[in-house]
């Protein structure tokens, strides 16, 4: 039993290693920021309350966000978004997909302060996203 575990942890160490090979220290919370902002692979318009809440997103006073999408991609597809061919402004480092993406947004409804807030049923839409990058890191999703 003891070996079997110690296979699942070096798997689980060298997963992550590979996911974020070769990327800067400083710019690591910032893209795990955004991928628990806005990285919803299996997100659908029914859990915008759940999810908000599970992931703890809250607006930039610390109170409810008023909006948030989530982007249904993985995250190869949200890093390719950042390749130099996309680059739509060089002074705010903004690049645009070359495909739509399928996108939840959520909205808040009620409530003062986490965990306290509700979000009203998403919208599902298909859309060209527009990501802030940093060193070929996804770290800002611009709302458009």
């Amino acid at each position: 039993m003891e070996i079997h575990q110690s296979a699942v942890i070096l798997l689980l160490v060298l997963c992550v290693s590979f996911s974020t090979h070769n990327q800067p220290p400083h710019i690591k919370p910032r893209y795990q920021k955004f991928l628990n902002q806005h990285l919803g692979p299996d997100m659908n318009v029914q859990k915008c309350t759940s999810e908000m809440r599970k992931r703890n997103i809250t607006g930039t006073d610390n109170g409810c966000k008023p909006v948030n999408t989530f982007i249904q991609a993985n995250e190869n597809q949200l890093k390719a978004v950042c390749d130099k061919k996309n680059q739509l402004n060089k002074d705010r480092n903004l690049f645009k997909s070359g495909q739509p993406f399928p996108v939840v947004t959520c909205r808040f409804q009620t409530g003062k302060r986490p965990p306290n807030c509700t979000y009203r049923r998403g919208r599902l839409s298909t859309r060209y996203i527009v990501l802030g990058c940093v060193g070929g890191w996804p770290v800002h999703y611009e709302n458009l």
